[in-house]
């Protein structure tokens, strides 16, 4: 049987596209290396997970040899494609679940600190015949992973994306659909200035091999 398969959503690091809502007290342009760091991390936490084939999911599609540049070996690039997020994530499902995996998880780019042993949880509980989908809440109301059997187009369409109301909602959609939903322990993404704040406090506190590229970043920046 061919491994799972995991997805981290990103988009190209660029100034003005990604991270916008810290800036202020960020510039447009920390905000991207900001970004692009938490992407590192997010890419080596994956990269170093066994029994999963790792995938990159990237937007625009015009960044594929700026994307590949941050890839670690082993990673296979696939270009996010559809009119908004939710049809972006059911269609990157629906290919990783096509090309023969038995379940695909789909994480975000956002939690730097996130315990690399919930994404071993989820593969674990997707392992398991009493579980469609998994999914992990983050403390906004949102999702920072979706892992999935079967594609379901009903648990995208139509989600109020950047609302508290996501992870709810989710739950509502998989339970008119039948599936056997199984929820990780929350946890928070990185969006916004007090997010950013409790970023710092939380690398400050923890050991130095969590998020070296973002530890990094906050090391280096004004007034640290």
């Amino acid at each position: 049987m061919r491994r799972h398969a995991i997805a981290v959503m990103a988009k190209a690091p660029r100034a003005g596209e990604v991270k916008t809502r810290l800036v202020p007290p960020l510039s447009h342009e920390e905000a991207a290396e900001l970004y692009r760091c938490l992407l590192l991390d997010k890419l080596h936490q994956v990269g170093d997970l066994s029994e999963v084939d790792p995938y990159l999911a990237y937007t625009p599609a015009d960044a594929r040899d700026s994307i590949l540049s941050l890839a670690p070996q082993g990673f296979a690039l696939i270009p996010q494609a559809g009119s908004d997020l939710g049809d972006r994530l059911h269609r990157l499902s629906a290919i990783l679940l096509e090309r023969g995996h038995p379940a695909a998880v789909i994480i975000d780019s956002d939690t730097p600190t996130l315990p690399t042993t919930y994404l071993v949880e989820a593969n674990a509980r997707l392992q398991s015949e009493t579980t469609d989908m998994v999914l992990g809440p983050t403390e906004d109301g949102g999702y920072y992973l979706i892992g999935l059997k079967h594609p379901c187009r009903a648990l995208f369409d139509g989600i109020p994306w950047s609302s508290p109301a996501v992870f709810n909602e989710t739950l509502q959609r998989a339970s008119a659909q039948r599936l056997r939903v199984s929820t990780l322990p929350p946890w928070f993404d990185v969006d916004t200035p007090d997010d950013l704040v409790r970023l710092r406090h939380d690398l400050a506190t923890n050991g130095n091999a969590l998020a070296p590229y973002t530890r990094g970043f906050l090391l280096n920046q004004r007034g640290d």
